[in-house]
């Protein structure tokens, strides 16, 4: 019998994620053993601060593509919006899943949507582009550092720490929380740009390794190339979670892809929006056209500002 070691976090959701492609994997291959072998990582265990302060979202990472470097494991399963866009020597990204809901979500027992929050309610999050598009649409919002798995969030907001917060549909989905709130309200695109690569699963491994062939199968062509635009438009711009960057890029029935792109302080100040659309055959090139046209409009000194700020405000 043929073995396969995936590296995971503890976390509820990252345990869902690998046990998730486990079951996928099992259920392709009768003769195949999957053991999910659990690493802390930097980033589950600093949570009073910021990430762009610590060192963005490869926190959550290292430990895992250390594991896999060793020889301790074969894939790490990650939430491929956590993945920086340049990996360790050695490492590749082998295959994306079928992608879930890419939207975020307002969340809140009291309020059920983003324009009956009061003046001066308090919004968790941590993220800097999810506070750069609230407070551009209610700069009166009292936007708070929010940190920690997703149980943890939902508790602080039940405890009334926060009037609502901030959480991607696809992790409220996977867990099953829709119904944990009173009020679950996704943002749509055009309202609030996700994260790059937001609800897709991203399967690491070493290159050249028979672990690639063993995960050929689960790949979806569709996330491949949407997540594929939107990682090759944050590493242009050398964004990650020190950066208030959003990205949708969605390949479309008839074949073309619609790509938009935002980047801003993090008051919600001089944000710049952009608009790609191309054809699916020339998917590799409109990553990169999407982040030219942020650097035409001065894309490069906003974000230089937005850091500042960001440092400043630490």
């Amino acid at each position: 019998m043929r073995k396969l070691t995936i590296a995971s976090r503890g976390s509820e959701l990252a345990l869902w994620q690998a046990n998730h492609i486990a079951s996928l994997l099992k259920a392709r291959y009768a003769d195949l053993e999957v053991e999910i072998k659990i690493f802390k990582t930097k980033g589950d265990v600093i949570l009073d601060t910021p990430l762009a302060k610590i060192g963005g979202k490869g926190l959550f990472v290292k430990e895992l593509e250390e594991a896999i470097l060793r020889g301790e494991a074969d894939l790490a399963v990650h939430s491929l919006k956590d993945l920086p866009t340049r990996l360790p020597d050695g490492l590749v990204l082998g295959g994306v899943t079928k992608r879930a809901d890419r939207r975020d979500c307002l969340v809140s027992d009291k309020y059920d949507a983003l324009k009956r929050l009061p003046r001066g309610a308090i919004v968790g999050t941590t993220s800097l582009r999810r506070r750069m598009q609230l407070l551009a649409k209610r700069g009166d919002l009292n936007v708070k550092s929010l940190r920690g798995n997703v149980q943890s969030r939902l508790d602080k907001l039940k405890s009334g720490l926060f009037d609502a917060i901030v959480l991607a549909a696809a992790g409220l989905e996977r867990l099953k929380l829709t119904s944990a709130v009173k009020y679950v309200c996704p943002f749509e695109t055009d309202v609030m740009l996700p994260a790059m690569a937001q609800g897709v699963l991203g399967l690491e491994c070493a290159d050249n390794s028979q672990t690639l062939k063993l995960i050929a199968p689960l790949i979806d062509d569709r996330a491949a190339i949407e997540s594929a635009i939107e990682r090759d438009f944050v590493d242009r711009l050398q964004g990650g979670c020190q950066a208030p960057i959003g990205v949708c890029a969605e390949l479309l029935d008839d074949g073309t892809i619609r790509a938009r792109g935002v980047a801003g302080l993090p008051n919600g100040k001089d944000m710049l929006n952009v608009e790609v659309r191309g054809d699916r055959k020339n998917y590799k090139t409109i990553g990169g056209a999407l982040a030219d046209k942020l650097f035409a409009l001065g894309v490069k000194e906003v974000l230089i500002r937005a850091e500042a700020m960001n440092n400043d405000e630490n």
